[in-house]
């Protein structure tokens, strides 16, 4: 009796072993993933205010530079790609794409010194331009939910989890190859 009785007491405590490793190594697959999807919406939510000041922003430059108006009809057709990006890549180009036209605009602004001492104009460039540092907190935020998750994938024995259990690597949002060449904007605002 005895000779079965360890032997069997061993194999019940490696299986509580397991179980108590599967178990944790699960429950932190899914508090990550919370995590990713918690700071995938803030990332949403700071790039939907950006949306929803743009339309104000080109208005207030439509009125002053009518002849500008491919710049202002790239910002509007940039806002609409942006707006129906589904996946984490597609919201990352159309980022790109947006940020690329916003930029552009704001050097047409250059050639109007009246668009620039205009308080909307100035009200809705600096609400922008809080918009864009939250946009690049929430990226961060975002991406290193996301490194914190995908190592978690990756590494043992979460990757035995991560395969019985679905949990896939989930996607950075990457900028695209030049955008962190800012372009060079003055407004002229600190001169009055």
């Amino acid at each position: 009796m005895k000779k079965i009785l360890i032997p069997l007491l061993l194999v019940v405590g490696l299986i509580a072993i397991a179980a108590v490793v599967f178990g944790s190594s699960y429950n932190n697959f899914v508090q990550s993933e919370e995590d990713v999807n918690q700071s995938y919406a803030q990332l949403e939510s700071q790039l939907q205010r950006r949306l929803d000041l743009i339309p104000n922003l080109v208005e207030t430059v439509k009125g002053f530079a009518d002849q500008e108006q491919e710049v202002i009809d790239s910002v509007t057709e940039a806002r609409s790609s942006m707006a129906g990006a589904g996946s984490v890549e597609e919201q990352a180009e159309a980022d790109a794409e947006l940020s690329g036209a916003l930029s552009r605009l704001l050097v047409v602004v250059e050639n109007y010194p009246e668009i620039r001492s205009s308080e909307n104009f100035q009200q809705l460039s600096d609400e922008l331009a809080g918009t864009e540092n939250r946009i690049a907190v929430a990226r961060q935020d975002y991406n290193s939910a996301v490194t914190e998750f995908n190592r978690e994938v990756r590494s043992f024995p979460g990757n035995m989890v991560a395969g019985m259990f679905g949990f896939d690597e989930k996607e950075y949002f990457e900028a695209d190859a030049g955008a962190e060449d800012a372009p060079d904007v003055d407004f002229g605002t600190d001169e009055e």
